[in-house]
């Protein structure tokens, strides 16, 4: 036997095996449409009796495996089903004798045999035959079921006649020596009387019998067969046979108490048998008592009682400890031999899937690594892949994730072995991907943020580049995009500066042809790799929005007479803090940005690249508004520290706009970085409201600019300052021109002045203007150009105190005017007056009178500058 099947598990042994395969032209498609339905069949209770047979169906089947049908009868093909198309009824007998020809290759271990013929009408249809079948399409076949079920009778009838046969003990005859395939050049010239050879023909006769009667559904007879067995075959040293004697009673132990199966099989076997004691129920917990036979019960099941009273009161069912302990002796038999490779091999197996079912992972480990070096002949690629998975599989079934992940990754290599000459990268790519949680592997870029890294990095990169490699051979480059981004992204920690040129230089060759993209690649399977963002690339700290410039920044309008009412609200102190980053960031700010006017976002960002990084298309991503992002391209030096990026667009609409993260574009891949999946990162608020498009305004005058400014800016202020030189007495134009440079039209303006005196003297109302000609020109249309005049006459009394030229050196007059927002006007917050300056004498008004104004600080005259 050759052929190993890792399907093999211990219930088999109380199957018996049914062939089904097509003769002639059978499509695939109505072929296995036909096997499914024969497969539904797989167990049928025995007519008047509480047994119950059980049908192992293959579609294919080595003819050597069958020659160990003596060894082990469950390996026997008791039953062959042939499937043929014949639509006239010249080809049928041709057909017939292909069915004929069929049967010949199991004929000598079959019990029965059918043939189903599918679109032959006429007069052989009406012929009654028992061992074919008619239909007129795979359609109309309703009785398909119920022939099968008669069929599995046929086969209880024979099985049931051998065992009789074969369990009753002829006194007289001689019992024939059974013999594996490699055994029997090895028996030829013995001596055949002697006392040994008997032995072991009893020996290996009592094991058959209990094989068929395990088959035919006697689970107690079958344990005494076999206890008896062992004994004989000791005694010998029989040991090929012993193994199987043995591994016989681990099976019917096993399914006495997991009546469930122990392949994983959908839904519960009901245990039938020979009447079993009471406390069977009982039997299912590690280290029950054993039961013992009654030698008299077995008579009605055609045992001779002298044959029971060979084993007494014996012991028959194993515990579940004693089942793991025979089969480990079992296969150190097996193992004496090189030609039972493939039996040492399943029997590994079997107790595997025993060992998972008692949580045994440890014991079970042992038997599996004894499986991986049993040499067997020189396998085909098709079947070392086949055994790499199998023992992947086992593996996972004991909770050996991260070696049947290995297991599974060297079954995905033997796909694409040089040997091969059509490789299949596709089944390749697909075994890996099944590797990946067990190497505590995902692909979704979101489980590499939540904490510390888990796995071993080097594997996993190994891993990642199989993915690359098996994806790029498959024809498949967004895929390899998709792979090699996820390595760059999740793995930039593990990395050697070699290595990040290297992926990165390969990166940038897959993108050249098939650019990487934010959209999900779904796999055949149902699985869907998710997007890959570079949010390492370059890694950002800190976002900042930024307020509008002073010149474009919106002001509440002011009434020029109205009180500041400040509106205070009650305080409530609350120990209870809120550490929620994500609340952080979408808090709102208390700046606004207007509609049409480019905003700014600050990004604190870092290249952690041994290279320059370039960024291209960089820009913002925002949420609650129409928004036009203005992209910027970036080039950071190799390892740089924080960099600053300002990113700059213009809100299209009006609302609450919410700055979510930003998009790039390197190595040619796009990635959209949200906010919320970066690590670390800070930031004051990420919300902003945006109010509707303003006027804006342009102010320039007649005068010169002034070199300093007499007061500083409040923050809430934009002022020009210009001065003039002037006697006392002179009088000059101020020509204010009003350009609006905006987009929308001015409709209203305001105009007051205020004297500011820093010790609050007042020296007199020098300023004057009209607004008829001005506002006459309201509304001022976008681009249009108003003139506003102001005349300033100086007309100061000199009748004061004699330390009056020192107070105007340190003193000055000053206009402020202030432009806000639309409807544009100038307002003006009156300072509070001081205490009246004295009287002036009369005496000294004239001594001042040559005194001349100017923006300079002077010793020598008074200064008076004007600011708008």
């Amino acid at each position: 036997m050759s052929v190993p099947d890792y399907m093999q598990c211990a219930e088999d042994h109380q199957t018996l095996l049914v062939v089904v395969q097509p003769v002639g032209i059978v499509s695939e498609e109505n072929f296995f449409r036909i096997y499914k339905r024969i497969c539904s069949v797989s167990q049928i209770s025995v007519r008047d009796s509480q047994r119950v047979l059980y049908i192992r169906y293959r579609h294919h089947y080595p003819p050597e495996n069958n020659e160990w049908g003596d060894f082990q009868t469950h390996r026997k093909v008791v039953g062959l089903i042939t499937i043929t198309d014949c639509f006239s009824a010249k080809d049928w007998p041709q057909t017939f004798e292909k069915f004929h020809v069929q049967k010949e290759i199991y004929g000598s271990t079959l019990y029965d045999s059918r043939l189903f013929v599918f679109g032959l009408q006429g007069e052989i249809v009406e012929q009654p035959r028992t061992d074919v079948a008619f239909y007129p399409n795979y359609e109309d076949c309703q009785t398909v079921e119920k022939r099968i079920e008669d069929f599995i009778e046929s086969l209880f009838i024979v099985l049931e006649s051998k065992r009789l046969d074969r369990a009753t003990d002829k006194s007289g005859d001689k019992i024939p020596l059974l013999c594996v395939p490699f055994e029997k050049k090895d028996f030829v010239g013995l001596d055949t009387d002697s006392r040994h050879y008997k032995k072991r023909c009893q020996g290996r006769m009592r094991k058959h019998v209990g094989d068929l009667c395990l088959q035919a559904g006697m689970l107690q007879d079958s344990l005494v067969h076999y206890h008896m067995s062992v004994e004989l075959l000791r005694s010998v040293n029989d040991f090929l046979w012993l193994g199987a004697a043995l591994e016989g009673l681990c099976s019917a132990s096993v399914i006495y108490h997991y009546p469930g199966g122990t392949g994983g099989k959908s839904g519960a076997r009901r245990f039938q048998g020979s009447a079993l004691p009471a406390e069977a129920a009982n039997r299912h917990r590690p280290g029950a008592q054993e039961v013992l036979i009654d030698p008299g019960a077995l008579t009605t099941n055609g045992i001779n009682p002298d044959t029971s009273t060979e084993i007494g009161r014996a012991k028959n069912c194993l515990s579940p400890e004693d089942i793991i302990d025979k089969y480990k002796e079992a296969i150190s038999y097996y193992s004496k031999y090189k030609n039972a490779g493939v039996i040492e091999l399943e029997a590994c197996i079997k107790a595997v899937r025993v060992l998972a079912i008692q949580k045994r992972s440890m014991e079970a480990s042992e038997f599996l690594q004894n499986a991986v070096y049993i040499n067997l002949r020189q396998l085909s690629e098709e079947e070392k892949i086949q055994r790499y998975s199998v023992l992947s599989e086992l593996y996972e079934l004991i909770g050996f994730h991260r070696k049947s992940a290995f297991f599974k990754r060297v079954a995905a290599m033997q796909c694409v072995a040089p040997s091969i000459a059509e490789p299949g990268w596709r089944a390749c790519y697909k075994l890996l991907l099944e590797t990946l949680p067990g190497y505590s592997l995902s692909l979704d870029p979101k489980d590499f943020s939540r904490g510390t890294h888990r796995g071993w990095a080097a594997v996993q990169m190994r891993l990642l580049h199989e993915l690359v490699y098996a994806s790029r051979r498959m024809g498949n480059p967004a895929l390899s995009v998709r792979h090699l981004s996820f390595l760059l992204q999740t793995m930039l920690d593990f990395l050697s500066d070699q290595e990040k040129k290297d992926v990165t230089q390969s990166l940038e060759n897959y993108t050249s042809k098939c650019p990487g993209t934010m959209e999900p690649i779904a796999l055949p399977g149902g699985l869907t790799l998710p997007p890959v963002p570079f949010t390492k690339l370059p890694i950002v700290r800190h976002v900042k929005l930024l307020n509008l410039p002073a010149s474009l920044r919106p002001h509440k309008m002011k009434s020029l007479l109205g009180q500041n009412v400040s509106t205070k609200s009650p305080f409530i102190y609350s120990p209870i803090i809120a550490h929620n980053r994500g609340e952080e960031r979408n808090k709102k700010i208390d700046f606004q940005w207007v509609q049409g006017d480019v905003c700014e976002v600050q990004l604190m960002v870092y290249n952690p690249m041994p290279f320059e990084l370039r960024v291209e298309n960089m820009g913002l991503l925002t949420s609650g508004v129409e928004f036009e992002s203005l992209p910027a391209a970036l080039s950071l030096p190799a390892e740089s520290g924080l960099y600053p990026v300002t990113l700059v667009g213009v809100p299209q609409t009006t609302g609450t706009i919410t700055v979510n993260g930003y998009h790039t574009t390197v190595f040619g891949v796009f990635s959209d970085c949200l906010l919320d999946n970066l690590p670390g990162i800070k930031t004051s608020g990420s919300t902003v409201e945006v109010i509707p498009a303003l006027p804006r305004l342009q102010i320039s005058t007649s005068l010169p600019r002034s070199a300093h400014s007499l007061q500083p800016s409040s923050g809430d202020e934009i002022s020009t300052n210009v001065s003039v030189q002037l006697y006392n007495g002179e009088s000059q134009q101020l020509i204010i021109k009003l350009e609006n440079i905006g987009m929308e039209p001015l409709e209203k303006l305001e105009v007051t002045s205020k004297v500011l005196t820093t010790k609050e003297k007042l020296y007199g109302d020098f300023l004057s203007w009209k607004l008829e000609e001005t506002l006459a020109q309201f509304p001022l249309q976008p681009g249009k150009v108003a003139t506003f005049t102001i005349n300033i006459k100086v007309k100061l009394d000199f009748s004061c105190q004699e330390n009056l030229l020192q107070d105007l050196s340190d003193d000055g007059i000053s206009v402020s005017g202030f432009p806000l927002s639309s409807p544009f006007r100038q307002v003006v917050r009156p300072r509070v007056e001081g205490k009246p300056v004295n009287p002036p004498e009369s005496n000294k008004a004239g001594d001042y009178s040559h005194v001349k104004e100017t923006c300079r600080s002077s010793s020598e005259a008074p200064k008076s500058s004007l600011a708008f």
